[in-house]
């Protein structure tokens, strides 16, 4: 299995507790938006434990980027990211991901899930091809929605915010259900993609399922 060791060119906190860390990018080194890598640390103790994160840069930049959710009570490899500074290594191993753009749809992400669809948005952006495609971004509280600002000028009226824990004019508040779909969905062979906790994934896709959407129109990561 084929290792590239990168250096941490910036580190920087774009919401509380996600950390957007940008990399030197290695010779010949492809991925499609929405694809992923196994990513470990270049230091004592920590080269073989390995987390999978999301590229949210696009193909063709010469750096890579990654928009990661850290969890510092886990004394993982997510809080180790918060320690490191620039120069710094990190080793990427092999690229995988089943989530890439097949078509105009409705993205539903819950929390870090919306990681995928950076980089999709920001390559049909850039092909002027943003289209009618829709996001439904579900989170806990406002401060908890990664690159808002971003996605409301990429997306418009089409970015739609949905909270469980707070209630706010201009977000819904709650919970995912088929009639929140229902009202954002045009016909049954629009495309959904799916990102998030399984949990919430599963119950997401059986709502889908009841509105008579068909399982070869659901993107989803395979577990």
């Amino acid at each position: 299995m084929e290792k590239y060791i990168v250096k941490i060119k910036s580190l920087v906190n774009i919401t509380h507790d996600v950390l957007q860390i940008v990399t030197t990018k290695p010779d010949n080194y492809n991925f499609s938006p929405g694809q992923a890598t196994e990513i470990s640390i270049n230091k004592t103790g920590w080269e073989s434990k390995k987390n999978p994160f999301t590229f949210t840069s696009l193909p063709e930049n010469d750096y890579l980027e990654f928009t990661i959710k850290t969890y510092p009570s886990h004394k993982g490899v997510t809080n180790e990211l918060l320690k490191l500074k620039e120069n710094d290594e990190l080793i990427l191993h092999e690229v995988f991901g089943y989530i890439t753009y097949k078509g105009e749809g409705i993205f539903i992400a819950g929390g870090a899930g919306v990681t995928p669809f950076i980089s999709i948005f920001r390559h049909l952006k850039k092909v002027d091809k943003i289209g009618h495609n829709k996001l439904i971004f579900a989170n806990k509280t406002k401060e908890d929605i990664i690159l808002e600002d971003e996605f409301k000028k990429l997306l418009g009226n089409n970015f739609i915010n949905i909270l469980s824990q707070e209630k706010l004019d201009g977000y819904a508040n709650g919970q995912i259900t088929a009639d929140f779909i229902k009202n954002s969905k045009e016909g049954n062979d629009e495309i959904f993609y799916l990102c998030g906790p399984p949990p919430m994934m599963e119950a997401i896709e059986s709502q889908l399922i009841s509105l008579n959407v068909k399982k070869e129109n659901i993107v989803k990561e395979k577990m």
